[in-house]
């Protein structure tokens, strides 16, 4: 059993850094803060950009969290709001299976993360180094319930900060849609 924590740590953590560092840097084939934030702006998280560093920051740091064994329930809660909210934003309506870009995968991750807080990152963890191992059935449920409240936190978030105006456009650009229009 130390050896499996250990791998779902790396594998789980390690693709939550690997996907948050996407969102934030452009690393490992990704758009960047930019693109993240044209994205999320698209699906109505707004902030867009506050969004996406904070999407970027919680996938990103959770998942050093995560793969280190380190404040595992804190790591655990942070990828659970994210992946609610993706849940909520992008999937859920899919359906469940991946391969109509449901949100199977997302519960996967959801539930890895909750269980290595429940039986605990290992001894192969800094927790289990430094004997701050924080696990059990209450931890989980902690975690779990801050993930939803973060999530829910998102949520309220978006629906009460209005689209940005449109972009001014000029006398020039202005003419030309009138002329396209007639």
């Amino acid at each position: 059993m130390r050896i499996g924590r250990l791998l779902l740590r790396l594998c789980v953590g390690g693709f939550f850094v690997g996907h948050g560092t996407q969102k934030l840097f452009g690393w490992f084939g990704g758009g960047g803060l930019e693109a993240t934030a044209g994205m999320f702006e698209q699906l109505g998280l707004r902030p867009a950009k506050a969004n996406a560093i904070a999407a970027g920051a919680a996938e990103a740091g959770g998942g050093a969290l995560l793969a280190a064994g380190l404040a595992t329930p804190l790591a655990a809660s942070a990828l659970t709001a994210t992946m609610i909210t993706a849940i909520e934003t992008v999937h859920a309506k899919n359906g469940p299976w991946a391969t109509k870009g449901g949100y199977e995968y997302n519960a996967v991750l959801i539930a890895a993360a909750l269980a290595l807080v429940e039986v605990g990152p290992g001894a192969l963890s800094l927790e289990g180094k430094l004997g701050r191992e924080r696990s059990g059935t209450g931890w989980m449920l902690a975690a779990a319930l801050t993930g939803a409240l973060g999530a829910l936190g998102a949520r309220q978030l978006r629906s009460s900060t209005p689209p940005p105006p449109p972009a001014p456009v000029s006398d020039e650009e202005a003419l030309r849609q009138e002329l396209h229009t007639n």
